[in-house]
């Protein structure tokens, strides 16, 4: 399990009323990441695109070196 800081961790409602702060932190790479909870559970994780592309890449060329 990944484990999350204090700091990183935001509810959903602090998320709808900071987007624009938190986009700006992502883009600006102030933050790598955001976990968003509801109801005291972890939801969902918000990151920038440039990571998300990243990511996503990296894990088609795994998925792609697994097929042969």
């Amino acid at each position: 399990m990944i484990a999350y800081t204090r700091d990183e961790i935001i509810s959903a409602s602090e998320m709808a009323r900071g987007i624009s702060t938190i986009l700006n932190d992502l883009k600006t790479k102030k933050k790598e990441r955001y976990v968003i909870s509801r109801n005291n559970k972890i939801e969902a994780v918000m990151l920038s695109i440039e990571t998300y592309e990243y990511m996503k890449e990296a894990l088609n060329s795994i998925e792609k070196t697994n097929e042969h």
